[in-house]
């Protein structure tokens, strides 16, 4: 007898199928903190001791990332491209809101031929006071570098860009940047000497990217943090309180 051929499963099926068993890593476990110039050498040889690349030292990297937003993301839910992996994915989390929606886009300067990375994270979760990260929805997707016209096309702003330069290191499923930020003095070209620091301090971020209630991650986390202290003291971050005015 001739073997039925089974149709094949629908690409959002899979993607639902996906993230109800929590097979997706779509969110992130996240502590912030900074670094002053002067002391992120004594940080750097404390992560070297700590971290598992400790025999290759870190990943360097130099990135460009472009933010881009729109008012109205409901015309491209059927978009057959990275944009409409991101858009059902945000359907499927329950994160579409009346706000704008806001993607980012990174690019590797020192390595061209790699793909871009297409990014959506989601408002911080600060309510559970027990929890010690901040925990977001995050969605990265690889794509080429016609991204950013067909984003454009699609009528998303360009925002703001930047240029990050740091060291990333690794501690099992953890993952450390310390990252220089320097703002792009003119539009579209990160050029070494149209770049300027915008601050005498380094970025630092621990962070994890996991499937849905992974939440024993985040005491790693806190106890990886006590370990950097008092060099950096990294926690939660409450966006919402720094764009407030003062009483």
């Amino acid at each position: 007898m001739e073997a039925v051929k089974e149709a094949p499963i629908p690409a959002m099926d899979s993607l639902t199928a996906a993230m109800k068993n929590n097979i997706v890593p779509n969110q992130e476990y996240l502590l912030q903190g900074s670094v002053l110039d002067s002391a992120v050498e004594v940080l750097l040889h404390r992560l070297r001791g700590l971290c598992d690349n400790v025999d290759s030292g870190p990943e360097t990297f130099h990135d460009h990332e472009m933010c881009f937003s729109i008012s109205n993301v409901y015309f491209s839910v059927h978009v057959l491209c990275p944009l409409h992996i991101i858009i059902n994915i945000i359907f499927l989390l329950g994160s579409v809101t009346p706000q704008p929606l806001t993607l980012r886009v990174r690019r590797a300067i020192d390595y061209l031929d790699m793909p871009y990375q297409l990014r959506y994270i989601g408002q911080p979760e600060l309510g559970d006071k027990s929890r010690p990260t901040i925990l977001r929805n995050s969605i990265d997707v690889a794509t080429t570098p016609t991204i950013v016209d067909f984003l454009t096309e699609m009528g998303f702003r360009m925002d703001f860009e930047y240029i990050l330069r740091g060291y990333m290191f690794r501690k099992g499923r953890m993952k450390i940047t310390v990252s220089k930020i320097f703002k792009m003095m003119v539009v579209g070209k990160p050029a070494p000497e149209s770049v300027d620091p915008i601050s005498q301090s380094y970025l630092v971020e621990l962070s994890v990217l996991a499937p849905s209630n992974q939440d024993a991650i985040a005491e790693d986390m806190r106890v990886f943090a006590e370990q950097l202290k008092p060099l950096v003291h990294l926690e939660k971050v409450d966006y919402k309180r720094l764009t407030q005015p003062p009483m």
